[in-house]
């Protein structure tokens, strides 16, 4: 490895630290208490190394965001591009929600960390940036419901579809802190794919 590559291989892993360091932050005491100087503290880095890599804190978390949804949508494209059936395609795209919940928890926490934020935590510039990741996940699935749904539904009712999709998945995955309590002898994954299968069925039928 030469030292032009070695060079831009510890960069991407001091930003990985940064982020890293700013997430547990995050999770220990909250949006408002991670501030960069503290990051900083954590990190062991000054402050002026963090700015080197985000702008701020928001542009940071941002960061995170993107990467999280980034890792979830390759894992969508590569059920999307599959040879299954439109349905089964739907099906495994829930499953694939499901494992990026449990392979990669805390990237999947910092998104729900945001999506239930009582405050407005970013600026429109970034909230768009943010979006525009979430938005090609919701791409995905529009084109697989396209092939399932009958007749030709349009751009409008397909956007629907997806987010009431998305949204039923996503409200189950919430539903998992209670597997010892309220769903205490239910088999969470096979919960979790009848809800999916539900909602599938019911979109079927209105748009039919």
């Amino acid at each position: 490895m030469g030292s032009q590559e070695r060079r831009k291989r510890e960069k991407e892993l001091r930003r990985e630290y940064i982020l890293d360091t700013a997430r547990d932050l995050l999770f220990q005491k909250g949006i408002n208490a991670a501030t960069m100087n503290q990051i900083a503290r954590n990190a062991e880095l000054s402050v002026g190394t963090l700015y080197l890599y985000f702008k701020n804190k928001e542009d940071l978390y941002a960061a995170l965001q993107e990467e999280g949804l980034d890792i979830l949508r390759d894992m969508i494209a590569e059920v999307a591009a599959g040879d299954a059936e439109p349905l089964r395609k739907l099906e495994d795209i829930a499953l694939a929600y499901l494992e990026f919940s449990e392979r990669h928890r805390t990237y999947y926490e910092i998104i729900n960390y945001f999506l239930t934020a009582p405050d407005v935590v970013f600026p429109p510039h970034l909230k768009e940036r943010i979006d525009e990741h979430g938005n090609r996940i919701l791409t995905l699935i529009e084109d697989v419901l396209k092939q399932q749904l009958p007749g030709r539904p349009g751009a409008k009712t397909l956007r629907r579809a997806s987010l009431v999709l998305w949204s039923t998945i996503h409200g189950m995955l919430q539903f998992r802190k209670l597997q010892n309590t309220i769903l205490k002898g239910e088999d969470f994954r096979e919960l979790y794919l009848h809800a999916a299968t539900s909602a599938l069925r019911g979109l079927m039928q209105e748009v039919g």
